[in-house]
């Protein structure tokens, strides 16, 4: 894969965040209200849920996947270690991840709070509402195996050319925010075999504040339990300095529905995969519309390219109830 290279290092121009300072980490059930659970992320980036998937959908995940962990090839380049093995596209992999881990109800009740984007505009005296739905950035299953070294600690926000600016206190709007993490562990994550390690309060920062590997913690899981955070926070994976374990991880991320994916879901998933999912996970992907008229395929919703039926419907929305 074709990355940036950047040669130059970066100059501090900050004074040094120190550890007392940092939020704590808070940890929900997967049963939470949603609010508590926007309220922690706002306030420290990301947060810990128990038990968001039952180890009976795991293993069927796992089984669905191992193929193709199995078939992958080395990373060029330093962003992954030569250890790390992945599964791109994974909702085009594995039908019951997409429904119980991507489409997991707490994770996508925290994603349209901070990802929906409402809006108006006038059209000659007409005043026009639209509601830009979020969609997925990309989905990806992580094997790591020993001998994996820290990956850099960076933000998944950089692939949309966001700008932060520095605040105390999480914004009253969502302006600045582009994605929603979502990492589900497929076995135990621990410091020892190279759990995400993130800096707490990171979404706060400014563009120009580069990363404290000292601010770090470590995202530590048992099988079933998540992690959730915004793209705005400084995260990586770390060393697995074990001899005989393996961190397996299945992750997404979700954006707005007007933003470039970061992975190209129409072109990863082949269109026979594609048509065999039910409408609300295709929407999930992208195959629909983002209003005003953002996506549209010769005028009308994507989703033609699947049921050309649809084409030219009166109801100019194609909802899973209605088709």
């Amino acid at each position: 894969m074709a990355t940036t290279t950047v040669t130059e290092t970066v100059e501090r121009h900050f004074i040094p965040i120190k550890v007392d300072e940092l939020p704590p980490v808070q940890t929900f059930t997967v049963d939470s209200d949603p609010e508590d659970v926007i309220k922690a992320l706002k306030i420290s980036g990301g947060c810990k849920v128990k038990g968001a998937v039952s180890k009976e959908i795991l293993a069927q995940i796992e089984k669905d996947l191992r193929p193709h962990i199995e078939a992958d090839v080395v990373w060029e380049g330093d962003f992954f270690p030569i250890q790390t093995r992945r599964v791109e596209g994974m909702i085009g992999k594995s039908p019951i991840c997409a429904e119980h881990v991507i489409n997991h109800p707490l994770y996508q009740a925290v994603c349209k709070e901070f990802l929906t984007k409402k809006n108006w505009y006038w059209s000659g005296d007409k005043k026009i509402f639209a509601t830009s739905d979020p969609q997925l950035n990309n989905s990806i299953c992580f094997s790591i195996g020993p001998g994996a070294w820290n990956q850099p600690l960076h933000r998944d926000s950089w692939c949309h050319q966001t700008n932060e600016t520095e605040v105390a206190v999480y914004p009253d709007n969502y302006d600045r925010e582009v994605g929603i993490g979502w990492f589900v562990a497929g076995k135990p994550a621990t410091k020892e075999n190279g759990a995400t390690r993130f800096i707490p309060g990171s979404h706060l920062w400014s563009k120009d504040r580069p990363p404290q590997e000292e601010l770090a913690v470590h995202a530590e899981l048992e099988p079933g339990d998540a992690f959730m955070m915004l793209s705005s926070c400084y995260h990586g994976g770390s060393a697995n300095k074990t001899k005989d374990q393996e961190r397996l991880l299945f992750s997404c991320f979700m954006t707005k529905g007007f933003l470039r994916q970061e992975e190209n879901q129409y072109l990863a998933i082949p269109r026979d995969v594609v048509l065999k999912m039910p409408v609300h996970i295709q929407q999930l992907m992208g195959y629909k519309l983002s209003q005003p008229f953002c996506g549209w395929v010769e005028s009308d919703d994507p989703r033609v390219v699947l049921d050309p039926s649809l084409k030219d419907d009166p109801s100019g929305h194609y909802d899973e109830d209605k088709h």
